[in-house]
């Protein structure tokens, strides 16, 4: 029996010798007459002392009210110092789990012998008091949430697990049980969550008791009983949205759940005592190969039921103490990967196999670097080389890519586009280099050709190659510099012909010097490097653009726009472009979408441009002095001058949020960077 003297308030301390009379685990030797809080015994074998008559007895708790914090901790220096101390809330948990539990605790020398009963347990399990703080926290919750208990006890649950439920079920006082819930951590877990009240129905917390259930199938490997099993995963088994059954040593069902049911259209009734193979349609039964091996199989494929369901099977043996118990099965209906389905299939409009469709004549500029561009890429066309396609974002690089594959020996093989970065990792490989049948859930049987592999012969365009992943980079140059591929889950190398066009916006020096690009990968794809301008770089090209812009969104509208106007002319002058020739296509079709289908021409009042109304006033000086001849200054002189004044102006109104300047200008944080970088910028004070 544990020993127990209260030092609570009156109506706390009258309650708590009511509920220690009836148990069977503590004996109340006393309780404390506090001067603040004075209380008198109901039973008259238990004395009410002070400080100075405190009875000469062996004492194992102080029980204290919050209150009575400071007196509790002077009876303990004092008079008790081998007792331990413990609130009056995580004393009534521990009431309530003795009697909820049912464990037997009938001579605990501690209360830590009681506290390593809750650690020990392989359910996770988190106590919080009225309060909201944390009192209880075991080890199996620190290992299923990730946070270890000096972070979590005597903190608000709300402050540890900001989407815990246990606050709403205390105030309810309403028991859930077998819900599902995802930790922050990914962990899926089934809970069970119980409001601690007292016998007067007073809110005392609630505690929460919960399983780690992404572990079905390795305790089904793991655990040294099939009757455990089944009580233990009997809950969740039933209430998971996966299908689950399971059979004994010689292939008969003993367990299936709702899911099952729905899934395959049996009942219990049609598989319970029956054979395995009684639910399969086409294919041999998983459970009565893993019983033959007693190894576990994953990923198998099969049709199920009367409707021919078409299922991915993961099953585990059951090993008890050496003997072959039975096996456990998750069964997954195909249709569950519809979502990687619709994604690969967007994946595949994003990098679509094309033929290239443009040439240089397509290519608008008289400007001396757009000439120069054009030249070089000419140069390119007509050997082998990797080449780079280096500049801004809207600048036209792969309207460049498709004039070089269609000027080049390769012209009538195939030219394949790929956006490196709209694509994760994982599915970017396996759509650059292909997979063998089975290298993961959802491969297609027989394989799957890359796209290195479609386009061999021909050219492939990677797009923004800046944002590919160290291991993608790895890969890429293994390609560069062997001509092979090798296929996901594959042993094979597949030789291949391909010419490697790739497309950047971003400093790769930059990336380089930071670790997050391959040195010895730039020199691959650096071997024809051809920047293109942007459009502020080259001013003469504009109004060219703007009008063969101007034909082009006729045809796509339906519209007769002849002409430009001169003040409008003058205004797309103005202007610096950010978002170069695709910025001027937007400007001009929102004009042409707002005009009125009798006008003939575009005016200024039809043309609105970011960010032009606060530059306007240095835009025209610039433009006007440039003109007359009385600025001095080059003209690339002048427009860094101007783009600079433009950022510092942005920077100042933006307060020096970068992030919120660069999405006002209509660049990429990256460019942001870059430019801040070029005009000395980027030490620039926040205001």
């Amino acid at each position: 029996m544990q020993r127990v003297v209260l030092v609570t308030e009156r109506e706390e301390g009258l309650q708590l010798m009511s509920r220690i009379d009836q148990s069977e685990v503590f004996e109340l030797v006393g309780t404390l007459q506090d001067q603040l809080h004075p209380m008198s015994s109901p039973f008259e074998n238990v004395p009410v002392f002070t400080y100075s008559s405190a009875p000469d007895v062996s004492v194992d708790l102080i029980i204290y009210s919050p209150s009575c914090k400071e007196s509790a901790n002077r009876l303990y220096e004092f008079k008790y110092p081998d007792a331990g101390k413990l609130p009056v809330s995580q004393f009534e948990v521990m009431l309530l789990l003795l009697n909820d539990k049912e464990i037997a605790v009938k001579d605990l020398s501690h209360l830590q012998q009681l506290r390593s009963i809750l650690d020990n347990t392989h359910d996770g399990m988190i106590v919080i008091d009225q309060h909201l703080m944390i009192t209880i926290f075991n080890k199996s919750a620190e290992k299923m949430t990730g946070i270890s208990k000096e972070d979590a006890v005597g903190k608000s649950i709300l402050e540890v697990m900001p989407n815990s439920q246990l606050p709403r079920v205390m105030d309810s006082g309403i028991e859930e049980v077998n819900q599902e819930q995802m930790l922050a951590n990914g962990t899926k877990i089934f809970t069970t969550r119980t409001p601690l009240l007292s016998h007067e129905g007073r809110k005392l917390g609630a505690f929460a008791v919960f399983k780690d259930i992404t572990e079905i199938v390795d305790l089904a490997e793991e655990v040294t009983n099939l009757k455990s099993i089944q009580s233990m995963l009997r809950s969740i088994i039933q209430s998971s949205e996966e299908a689950i059954s399971v059979v004994d040593e010689q292939g008969k069902g003993i367990m299936i759940n709702p899911a099952y049911t729905k899934l395959t259209g049996y009942t219990a009734e049609q598989v319970i005592g029956k054979p395995a193979t009684t639910d399969i349609s086409e294919g041999e039964s998983i459970h009565m190969q893993v019983l033959k091996t007693r190894k576990p199989v994953r990923g198998a494929r099969l049709r199920v039921g009367p409707n021919r369901k078409d299922v991915i099977v993961n099953v585990a043996p059951v090993i008890v103490d050496g003997l072959l118990k039975g096996s456990v099965g998750v069964i997954h209906d195909v249709s569950e990967i519809k979502g990687l389905t619709e994604e690969l299939n967007r994946a595949r409009q994003i990098i679509r196999t094309l033929e290239a469709k443009y040439s240089f004549e397509d290519i608008i500029g008289k400007s001396e670097e757009m000439n120069f561009a054009m030249d070089q890429a000419k140069l390119a066309a007509s050997t082998p080389a990797t080449v780079l396609l280096r500049g801004e974002s809207g600048t036209g690089k792969e309207l460049f890519a498709h004039a070089i594959h269609n000027a080049s020996s390769r012209k009538f093989n195939k030219f394949v586009r790929v956006n490196c970065a709209a694509l994760s990792e994982s599915l970017l490989e396996s759509e650059l280099f292909g997979y063998e049948e089975g290298a993961f859930s959802g491969a297609l049987r027989g394989g799957k050709r890359g796209l290195f592999e479609e386009a061999n012969g021909g050219s492939i365009f990677l797009d923004e190659v800046g944002e590919l992943s160290q291991n993608t980079q790895a890969k890429l140059l293994r390609v560069l510099q062997e001509n092979e591929i090798r296929r996901v889950g594959g042993t094979k190398a597949i030789p291949i012909n391909v010419r490697v066009i790739a497309a950047t916006n971003v400093n790769l020096e930059k990336m380089i010097a930071d670790g997050t690009f391959r040195q010895d990968l730039y020199y691959r794809l650096n071997r024809m490097p051809i920047y293109i301008p942007p459009l502020r770089a080259r001013n003469q090209d504009i109004i060219l653009l703007a009008n063969h812009l101007l034909q082009k969104l006729n045809q796509d509208y339906g519209r007769s726009i002849d002409v430009i106007s001169k003040d409008a002319e003058k205004f797309l002058l103005a202007y610096h472009w950010p978002g170069n020739v695709r910025e001027l296509e937007n400007v001009l079709g929102r004009a042409i979408i707002h005009m009125s289908h009798t006008d003939s021409q575009i005016n200024r009042s039809h043309i609105s441009l970011l960010s032009l109304e606060q530059t306007k006033a240095k835009s025209e000086s610039t433009v006007d002095n440039f003109i007359t001849g009385e600025e001095t200054k080059t003209l690339a002189q002048q427009i860094d001058e101007f783009e600079k004044s433009i950022l510092t102006e942005a920077i100042e109104r933006f307060n020096g949020n970068k992030t919120k300047t660069a999405k006002a200008l209509g660049i990429s944080l990256r460019n942001f960077y870059y430019k801040l970088e070029k005009y000395g910028l980027d030490e620039k004070p926040r205001k």
